[in-house]
């Protein structure tokens, strides 16, 4: 079982940046991949970036050369730099931790980009 805890977001105006953190309760090491994913108002939860066990990453089209996702396997813990944010980047950002048997997810932390 992994119990995850992010956090980092906040308000900023369009342009500026954000760093989001995700702390596990245990190793991460041997995670198949760990992801943040998004979810906006009246819209289903989508997959933002993701980084697997040997450190590829993947990314979703919006996002690409504006967020940088990493993993920093010593800490347990996940990070999403984010960069021009963007108002329709708006939404509560979840950490997700995806083993062969299960799914993980945090509770969440809220991002809302000003126009």
């Amino acid at each position: 079982q992994v119990h995850l805890v992010e956090s980092g977001g906040g308000s900023v105006q369009a342009g500026g940046s954000l760093r989001l953190s995700c702390t596990a309760s245990r190793s991460i090491f041997s995670i198949n991949a760990m992801g943040w994913y998004r979810q906006a108002p009246g819209k289903q939860r989508e997959l933002v970036a993701r980084v697997g066990r040997s450190g590829g990453t993947n990314y979703a089209d919006s996002v690409k050369g504006r967020f940088t996702i990493s993993r920093d396997n010593a800490q347990n813990i996940i990070f999403l730099q984010m960069s021009n944010l963007k108002p329709e980047d708006t939404g509560v950002y979840y950490c997700n931790a995806y083993l062969v048997t299960a799914d993980y997810w945090g509770q969440g932390t809220q991002v809302t980009v000003s126009s």
